[in-house]
């Protein structure tokens, strides 16, 4: 199996994902981002290599960064250490700061047993495919190992959080002010800043899911766990929830009657309003295939088309980076503004979101009516070839419920990228139907591509 998953190196901690991995890992990318035209320059110039290590607050990121610091380092490349922060705000701060490249250690919405490594490219970008096959490959390579004053530094990157503050709240179109907003932080990397530049745009705020220990992240909070975030809204008497995730590169919401605001309805929100104000490139959104229907049924009648991409975030940022587009993102509410940011930013989101709230002054409901949520039905169907998805009476069943459902609904069968099955999603009008069509779907293509 490749080392590189789809968002970095991934896994339990101190089982998979070791220091000793952490630290030639570190060297590995050192050798390969070492090169280049600009990384010449810089040493024509007498000037090392400088990177950005920054991690999220579980227990095993005290020790895997401090391995990442150490196989930089020692292979004469300066670190600024910038601690805990979010995953948006490294690669932010890549850029900022002029640096050749970036590590982030965080499992993201993972539990905290998991850890992982993400590696971000000059300018704060993410690794093509091809840069982390040559890092992987370079794990067998000889390692840089400069003695002497070649070795590198590691520094403390004091204002890091201050320079992604500033950031933040420099790209804000309108304040926040008078919007009640309760922040859950998943116990995560968003604890230390989100509170703070939420009450500098101006909001107020109540904060939960905002003391991590290192082994709470995730837990039952945050945006994979949005129950508890509702809850408080409505308690309160809040206009709005925010939730992130432990790495803060995502952002959900609930109005301010608990209701759940997914990604597809944050990016048609923040669609309509920057093609209102000229800000929208294109009058194009990038989505993935798995977007809802309601959201393309609502761009069309806004104006606005969207460019459907296979699944995952780096395939979106890779349509928007081609197309020179301006937003993008996924249901699950990874939501990049390219105009700010090189990677999805939770914080960014909502911060834009709710400067929409106090903008149009509505609440969040009147926003995202603007957009009618499909029912949609997954079935994960386990034990088939998934290679198979085109055999031609299991496109025949597709058609044919396609057929049926016509303009109200949608089919799409996906083969997973890692195990034996095949994902049958399906959208209707009502959800009776969409699980009708999905059951039988599922039915068909468990019969015809078992193995």
């Amino acid at each position: 199996m490749p080392l590189f998953g789809t968002d970095g190196v991934r896994g339990l901690a101190n089982g998979l994902l070791t220091a000793e991995l952490a630290l030639h890992l570190a060297q590995a990318t050192a050798v390969v981002l070492g090169q280049g035209r600009s990384a010449e320059e810089r040493k024509a110039q007498g000037r090392r290599l400088t990177a950005v290590v920054a991690r999220d607050p579980r227990v095993s990121g005290e020790f895997l960064a401090a391995a990442v610091s150490a196989g930089l380092a020692s292979s004469g490349v300066d670190v600024l250490d910038a601690g805990v922060i979010p995953t948006p705000a490294t690669a932010f701060l890549i850029a900022d700061r002029d640096a050749d490249f970036g590590v982030m250690v965080s499992a993201s919405h993972n539990p905290a047993p998991d850890n992982g490594i993400k590696i971000f490219a000059r300018g704060g970008t993410k690794l093509p495919d091809i840069v982390e096959e040559r890092i992987e490959r370079a794990l067998e390579g000889e390692r840089l190992q400069p003695t002497g004053a070649g070795v590198g530094r590691i520094r403390r990157f004091a204002d890091a959080e201050d320079r992604y503050v500033v950031h933040l709240l420099g790209s804000l179109p309108h304040r926040l002010d008078g919007i009640h907003v309760v922040l859950d932080c998943a116990h995560g990397a968003a604890a230390g800043v989100s509170p703070e530049t939420f009450r500098d745009a101006g909001a107020q705020v109540t904060v939960i899911g905002a003391d991590p220990d290192g082994l709470n992240i995730n837990d039952g909070v945050g945006s994979t766990h949005l129950d508890v975030l509702a809850e408080a809204v409505v308690r309160l008497g809040a206009d709005v929830g925010i939730a992130h995730d432990g790495d803060a590169d995502r952002c959900l919401a609930v109005d301010a009657d608990g209701n759940v605001v997914d990604g597809d309805q944050i990016m048609a929100i923040l669609a309509v309003a920057m093609k209102e104000r000229g800000a929208l490139a294109d009058d194009t959104l990038v989505a993935t295939v798995m977007s809802n229907l309601g959201l393309h049924r609502a761009m069309e009648a806004h104006g606005i088309r969207v460019l459907q991409t296979a699944v995952g975030d780096r395939y979106v940022l890779e349509a928007m980076n081609e197309g020179s587009y301006s937003l993008g993102g996924e249901q699950s509410g990874h939501v990049i503004m390219s105009d700010f940011a090189t990677t999805g930013d939770g914080l960014l989101t909502g911060l834009h979101l709710v400067a929409e709230m106090a903008r149009q002054d509505k609440t969040l409901a009147e926003l995202a009516s603007l957009m009618t949520v499909y029912p949609q039905v997954l079935v994960n169907v386990r034990g088939v070839d998934r290679d198979g998805v085109k055999d031609e009476l299991v496109q025949a069943a597709v058609a044919e419920s396609t057929a049926e459902l016509g303009d109200s609904g949608r089919v799409l069968l996906r083969a997973s990228g890692t195990e034996p099955l095949v994902r049958v999603m399906v959208e209707a009008a009502d959800e009776q139907t969409a699980r009708a069509h999905a059951d039988r779907l599922a039915d068909v293509v468990r019969e015809r591509l078992a193995l």
